[in-house]
């Protein structure tokens, strides 16, 4: 084995900011310095030709030698030498982390492939890599055991690496671990009946982390044991068995308490809960071409074009007319982020993408977005005053620590898939909650959530499934298995805390998105086959891995399958039956593939070098045998109706609670006694909550533009204000496109803790509210993804979730005409522990998250909040409350620690479907548009929507409260946070608009003229006023730097701290003219393109990896060239010449990963 040295594996600053986290607990630390390590394993009698002073030594040298980041040369040399000596020095420690024995990594596999297509095929059987870190601390001693286990968790994933402070052996890098063994679970011997037979699977149930429920339990043993030795299989069951059944049927897949039978108040029920969601559907189906029963709910589209290769012949790109129906689906991914945050949220976002690739035949994803509830921040040296820290249990990451780095894990993976996330929505919420006068629990999501969503699109032909033929061959494809990511569906569907720690981190898979992407290359190929695909039916890989996807995808055509087990591609050889059937290795599909098209599959599998294995067949007989002929046995032969049989139909009785809460004391002198300044106070407190302020933080790490469909990203306005209500997208490429799809979110879940209902309904309403931004003809047009999360079993909960779905399913969104299609539930949502001898929980709101989606008509008239700097405007507040200002639930309530006593709640459901179609058509005014500017009243209140507006146009404002305030109550006219908007008109048009706002249903009652822009200068005061006196004036900046405080200390301690600043002070310059176009061409000029016979050719040249050769074409294509796909491996393998081009366009995106400095 070879070892040799890198290049840092660290930047400065990430060298500082890790420093400063080891110091927390080794104060005497003082430099730490780190450098990749790679293990070349050589082929048999090949090591001397690796010497780098030969050809082959060379090139390996020079692909090792990558990256930007610099070391201090006596620091390089120290960790050098103790590669050469593996001896630890005297004044340093030296820890070694390095992939974990018997693996290979994601990383390997790129770079062992790299190495081979570099001529180094027959020298380099593998390369590994690793990282050195060198510590050293003040006293010059060595780290002890006791501080080496306090950083383990800084510097490595314990499970996919090892600690070490000596060098490996090669057998520990690159050994191959001997097959772990099937399990039987013995039920039948020595047992007296199945009491005892009980008993034993109860203690399988805890050891093998089951979470079976009872009558689960019950009906396994009726299954293998019979009853009374009668009937059932009379066989004991392997642990491959019992844990399929389990991920099969845990409540994580197959949603049990929205399907059970409730008992409320001694009341016998009529609807489940998923009756009364699926009822939304029922009534109003019109926009939906499938839902409930796929990956995602497919809606319909516009005519547009499709431009794709034309894979038939001799992929030149080539625009396809036909319609392009669209795909909404929005996950959750809460227990992995909370265990581990980046590969949590990372494999959240691949698991929806994975989600919208398989879809009917086959699928494309198009665009994403990312949300985060999670406890209270607790910034180190930056603790706000209504943040109490209420401890947290050691093996889950805090609330600060996961948005660190689950942001980072979601923006990665969209980014190097080749995704736009567009989107989302961040809340920080823990509180000590009054339950009666005299007693409290904490509320609060230490089990946070972590949504991921979006919308692709499908071809028309290939919307549903096809049946599967007896014989067609079942196809894994995508990424090996590897021993990570077990039991993910049964953990999630536990309250966190009832696990152990090392399930519930054995739980969390790990991402590859450079796999992902070569798997929807081949997806997208065969689709272009149209009626003629090779694909009959595809489903993701998810929770319960292949247990659950081969066994569903056969079940779905009332077949059976046989397997065998050893055809499943793995990186781990140690890995047993149960490991290799359950774990859930992400980047996986699983498909049925037509009997006589396989070697067409192939062909696309090897053009886009995606690892795939054809694991088995469809059989007629309904049974699924899994075979062994490694340790020569059958892990799994069970009739499918015992898989997939109906144990016993949950049933559950829980009655209505009703809490003390206090009233919300809007004078503030409750929470700030004797302070004359209480507004000053009140707006900087709301405009550091994370609910209100900038979420810059989680906006600049995603790629916004990739596929070049997008129409409005998050930012806003030449100054780049993260305030866009809604997303929109393109129906296809092409600048005469103005068709396209919207995409909103809506959650209001402190508003639960006052009422369920009320959060139910306010979070639907925002979603209109947001996505009212976008051209959508008519509400009938919108649908909804319906994210529901509670934890069920908590006090009130259950009847409270069933009160708010039955607000929602069976009152608002029928009133609205609007159909819920898609969605998830999460019924686990509290976190326990054991703090010394204390109990502790943190129990969540119920949470019900909303994304509302719509087809845009015009995606060229989004609305805006950027208040344009003109004279003689008026801003125009629309009350949707009746005048109501309840203060429940609200950003202000928060921040003193209340949650007060009244919710605010949707007045008047037609009004507010009036209203999103009142917008619509202000967007249909013939000549200058009618609405400037246009943003939703939502947390923070009436304040947070006019300084935002106001910092989206870098202008001042003057308000009015008199025509919105009762009984002089600034506090509340400016903080409750009820249904409204804001527009900017020209004052004018004010007349027009009142009179298209009364024809749409919108009365004048609800219409409120209440101030304008100032003129532009230096300060920019943002003034209110009641009664002709000014009760809060402040300057633009100093609120926008207020504002933007909270994102820029998440930056500070996540990025650059030096750039974080630099673009935190950009806010000081009033003059800054943000960015501004200065066209060096005609647009209106036609230019002159060749005719499609005379068109040169330009090969669009692409690798694994690559994302951006749709675009790259597309614009090679306009310019008058015929793009041709072209893919390396069609030029190693002869298949095509480069004789007939006349260029070549090399493609962007994260060819391998980036890995060895690809792509850079």
């Amino acid at each position: 084995m070879l070892i040799l040295p890198g290049t840092s594996a660290l930047s400065s600053f990430k060298s500082a900011s890790v420093l400063k986290s080891i110091q927390k607990t080794i104060p005497l630390a003082v430099s730490i310095s780190a450098l990749h390590v790679h293990f070349v394993q050589a082929r048999t009698g090949q090591e001397a030709s690796l010497d780098d002073s030969l050809e082959s030594g060379h090139i390996l040298k020079q692909l090792l030698t990558y990256g930007y980041y610099t070391i201090d040369a006596r620091e390089e040399e120290a960790i050098i030498s103790f590669l050469s000596t593996n001896q630890q020095q005297p004044n340093a420690s030296i820890v070694l982390v390095v992939p974990r024995a018997g693996t290979i990594s994601p990383w390997s596999s790129k770079a062992t492939n790299i190495a081979h297509l570099c001529n180094l095929y027959d020298q380099v059987e593998r390369i590994e890599r690793g990282v050195a870190y060198r510590i050293v601390k003040e006293d010059g001693s060595q780290l002890s055991a006791q501080e080496l286990n306090s950083i383990v968790d800084l510097i490595h994933d314990r499970m996919t690496q090892s600690i070490s402070l000596a060098l490996p052996e090669p057998e520990s890098v690159f050994h191959h671990g001997t097959p772990a063994p099937l399990t039987v679970v013995d039920l039948l011997s020595n047992s007296t009946g199945t009491t005892d037979a009980r008993q034993k699977l109860v203690e399988a149930n805890t050891t093998l982390g089951l979470a079976l429920a009872t009558d689960e339990i019950d009906y396994l043993i009726d299954a293998f044991v019979g009853k009374d030795g009668k009937n059932g299989l009379q066989r004991n069951p392997t642990d491959v068995e019992l844990f399929m059944f389990a991920q099969v049927n845990s409540e994580h897949c197959r949603h049990k308490i929205f399907g059970a039978d409730w008992t409320i108040d001694g009341e016998l029920k009529p609807h489940s809960l998923f009756g009364m969601i699926r009822n939304t559907h029922k009534l109003n189906p019109d926009a939906t071409l499938s839902a409930y029963s796929d990956n995602a709910a497919v809606l319909k589209g516009f005519k547009a074009t499709r431009f794709a290769p034309n894979t038939k012949e001799n992929n030149t790109y080539e625009h396809f007319e036909e319609e392009v129906h669209y795909l909404a689906k929005v996950e959750t991914h809460n227990h992995p982020t909370a265990v581990s945050p980046f590969p949590g949220a990372s494999t959240g976002s691949g698991g929806e993408i994975r989600d919208e690739g398989a879809v009917g035949q086959g699928s494309k994803p198009k665009a994403g977005l990312v949300g985060f509830t999670v406890s209270n921040l607790l910034i180190p040296d930056n603790v706000q005053p209504w943040e109490t820290d209420f401890g947290k249990p050691g093996h889950v990451a805090s609330a600060f620590d996961i948005m660190i780095e689950a942001p980072l894990g979601g923006a990665a993976f969209n980014n190097e898939f080749g995704r736009p996330a567009l989107t989302g929505y961040f809340r920080t919420f823990a509180e000590t909650v009054p339950v009666t006068e005299n007693t409290s629990e904490v509320r609060g999501y230490h089990k946070p959530i972590m949504i991921a969503g979006g919308v692709g699109t499908v071809r028309p032909t290939h919307v549903f499934k096809k049946p599967i033929s007896p014989g067609a061959h079942l196809v894994v494809l995508g990424g090996p298995g590897m021993l990570i990511g077990l039991g993910g569906g049964a953990a999630s569907s536990m309250a966190s805390g009832q696990s152990s720690a090392d399930l519930d981190f054995a739980s969390v898979q790990r991402e590859n998105p450079e796999m992902e992407r070569r798997a929807q290359q081949v997806i997208d190929a065969c689709t272009s086959l149209g009626e003629e695909t090779p694909i009959q039916s595809i489903h993701d890989v998810g929770a319960g891995g292949l247990s659950n996807a081969l066994p569903e995808i056969v079940h779905d055509s009332d077949l059976g399958a046989d397997i065998d087990l050893r055809k499943v591609p793995c990186d781990d050889a140690s890995m047993s039956p149960m490991a290799i059937w359950c774990n859930e290795s992400q980047e996986r599909y699983v498909l049925a593939i037509s009997p006589d098209k396989l070697a067409q599959f192939e062909a696309f599998c090897a053009r886009e070098r995606c690892p795939y294995a054809v694991v088995g067949t469809a059989t007629a007989e309904k049974r699924l045998v899994v075979r062994d002929p490694l340790l020569n046995n059958v892990p799994i032969d069970l009739p499918m109706p015992v898989l997939f049989g109906k144990p016993p139909k949950m049933s559950r009785k829980t009655v209505t609670e009703q809490f003390f809460r206090r009233p919300f004391d809007t004078t503030l002198q409750t929470y700030l006694p004797g302070q004359h300044d209480v507004l000053a106070e009140a707006a900087s407190r709301v405009l550091h909550l994370p609910s209100v302020a900038s979420k810059s933080f989680l906006v600049t790490i995603g790629d916004r533009s990739i596929t070049a469909m997008v129409a409005r990203d998050q930012f806003v306005g030449p100054w780049q204000v993260p305030v866009a209500d809604v997303a929109v997208t393109t129906s296809s490429l092409g600048f005469d496109i103005v068709t396209g799809e919207a995409m909103a979110m809506g959650e209001r879940t402190p508003i639960a803790l006052v009422s369920q209902a009320a959060s139910a309904r306010m979070a639907v309403a925002e979603s209109l509210t947001n996505l009212a931004a976008a051209h959508v003809n008519d509400i009938k047009d919108v649908i909804m993804s319906a994210n529901w999360m509670c934890a069920a079993d908590h006090k009130g909960e259950g009847a409270g979730l069933y009160e708010a779905v039955q607000a929602v399913g069976m009152d608002l969104c029928p009133k609205l005409g609007i159909a819920i299609p898609v969605g998830k539930d999460s019924m686990s949502m509290k976190m326990k522990w054991q703090d010394q001898d204390v109990a502790k929980e943190v129990t969540a709101p119920l949470s019900l998250i909303i994304t509302a989606f719509g087809t845009v008509i015009n995606n060229h008239t989004t609305f805006t909040p950027q208040l344009l700097n003109k004279p003689k405007t008026a801003l125009v507040f629309i009350d949707l409350a009746n005048g109501k200002q309840r203060m429940g639930g609200s950003a202000l309530a928060q921040v003193f620690k209340e949650i007060g006593s009244e919710a605010p709640d949707v007045e008047d459901a037609v009004l507010l479907k009036n209203f999103f179609n009142s917008m619509q058509r202000a967007k249909e005014v013939v000549g200058e548009p009618l609405v400037l500017a246009y943003h939703d009243r939502s947390d923070g209140g009436l304040f947070a929507t006019v300084v935002e507006m106001c910092f989206a146009g870098h202008v001042g404002a003057e308000i009015e409260l008199d025509s919105i305030a009762k009984e002089g109550d600034a506090v509340a006219a400016l903080y409750n946070e009820e249904l409204g908007a804001v527009v900017q008109i020209e004052a004018a048009r004010y007349e027009e608009f009142a009179n298209l706002m009364n024809n749409a249903g919108v009365p004048s009652s609800a219409i409120h003229k209440i101030g304008s822009v100032t003129e532009h200068d230096s300060k920019d005061n943002i003034l209110f006023s009641l009664g002709g006196q000014v009760v809060y004036n402040a300057s633009r900046i100093d609120l926008y730097r207020a504002w933007s405080k909270t994102s820029y200390l998440m930056q500070s301690a996540r990025d650059n701290a030096i750039c974080a600043q630099q673009e935190y002070d950009a806010v000081l310059d009033a003059a800054d003219p943000g960015l501004q176009y200065q066209l060096t061409f005609d647009p209106a000029e036609e230019p002159a393109v060749a005719s499609k016979s005379d068109r040169p050719k330009v090969a669009i040249l692409r690798d694994q990896g690559v994302n951006g050769q749709i675009e790259m074409a597309f614009s090679f294509h306009l310019a008058g060239f015929e793009a041709v796909d072209v893919h390396m491996t069609d030029i190693i393998s002869g298949k095509v010449s480069l004789k007939g081009f006349v260029g070549i366009a090399a493609c962007g995106g994260f060819s391998y990963g980036d890995v060895l400095g690809a792509g850079s």
